[in-house]
């Protein structure tokens, strides 16, 4: 249990868990991973309990910390604040220990929440949310991601590389656990109110629970929105450009220039992507061909080269398009639609080139 002047709820915490610990007849460890100034240290001490003092700041490197200094086969990790009750340590022991499950979680959205104990923002809004994101992402497949009640293997704790000092280490734990394909199971707990003053910055640790899972996924991120972006805006132009009309209605110069920019955007966008997953080691990479072809293919040679052919053909139809233009004693305007169509090309060509350079440095350091 992490502790920051708990001394209100650790007493009872440690009571429900050497009840447990009884009725399963094992030996245990009470570890308590303390950053306190009140009288939470003593009273842990005085009840059995290990008490360890991080050297660094933060809700997941106190877990961190103790979680390395931990010896026994299973791990549980919970709060220290009487919300949990470690008295249902045995039934999410249950499926960890007959190997059914490398990881249980309690889960509060599927069992009883008692009033008082959560805010109904987090209830009903926020925890489901960042749940849904998780599962999208992640495909983490559970109820609620961020319950703090869990028990684990040793083994799926080896697994599992768990870097983060914050509140998002409740996030990465399940990512991990999903991008590594460790199985997940749930148990319906009860949430009771906790003892003591609260710690939690409801919008900040939910901010930064949101930004870790965006970062560690570039391919939902960066890729699909890029591709998606790219597609439409070359649907826009091709309709534009072939004149063909849709319920009687034709796409004009406006509507060549709004899928212009969206091709542009969207190609810089995937482009980002590509980025994100040569230069980091996200959790979740991206999974789409267009990102994987591009940062397992893609050399500084090649993309220069493609980047050139592009800006060639662009340039060569501008070309074209200018010398008509001055042929008629620049009085006759080329076609505007032409005109979209070639400078797109350009500056495509021209993106490729240089994020081409970019990449090729990023990648090399």
């Amino acid at each position: 249990m992490p502790t920051l002047n708990e001394e209100d709820g650790i007493g009872e915490c440690i009571e429900r868990i050497t009840t447990a610990l009884e009725e399963l007849k094992i030996h245990g460890e009470i570890l308590i991973s303390d950053s306190s100034t009140d009288r939470t240290p003593e009273i842990a001490r005085e009840m059995g309990a290990i008490v360890v003092e991080p050297d660094g700041k933060g809700y997941g490197y106190a877990y961190r910390y103790a979680f390395e200094r931990a010896r026994g086969e299973y791990i549980v990790m919970g709060d220290a604040d009487t919300t949990y009750d470690f008295e249902s340590i045995p039934r999410l022991l249950e499926p960890v220990r007959d190997g059914t499950a490398d990881i249980c979680m309690g889960s509060r959205l599927n069992g009883e929440i008692r009033d008082g104990s959560m805010p109904t923002l987090h209830q009903y809004i926020g925890n489901p949310l960042l749940t849904k994101f998780l599962n999208v992402f992640y495909g983490a497949g559970v109820s609620d991601a961020h319950s703090g009640f869990r028990v684990f293997t040793r083994e799926a704790y080896e697994t599992l590389d768990l870097n983060t000092d914050g509140m998002e280490f409740a996030s990465e734990m399940i990512m991990e656990a999903g991008a590594k394909d460790l199985h997940i199971e749930e148990v319906p707990i009860i949430y009771h109110e906790r003892e003591g003053e609260e710690t939690l910055d409801s919008f900040q640790d939910g901010w930064r629970h949101v930004r870790f899972m965006l970062v560690n996924a570039p391919g939902n991120l960066f890729s699909i929105p890029g591709i998606m972006l790219g597609v439409v805006g070359l649907a826009i132009m091709a309709i534009a450009y072939s004149g063909l009309s849709i319920g009687g209605v034709s796409l004009g110069p406006h509507s060549m220039i709004a899928g212009s920019l969206l091709v542009l955007v969207g190609f810089q966008v995937l482009c980002m992507g590509v980025f994100a997953t040569v230069t980091s080691d996200p959790i979740r990479r991206p999974t789409d061909p267009i990102t994987n072809w591009m940062t397992s293919s893609l050399r500084l040679d090649r993309g220069v080269t493609a980047g050139l052919a592009m800006f060639g053909l662009g340039a060569v139809y501008a070309g074209i398009m200018i010398s008509q233009w001055i042929a008629s004693g620049f009085t006759q305007i080329p076609l505007l639609m032409a005109d979209i169509a070639a400078f797109t090309a350009i500056v495509i060509g021209l993106q490729t080139v240089f994020n081409s350079f970019l990449m090729s440095t990023v990648a090399s350091q």
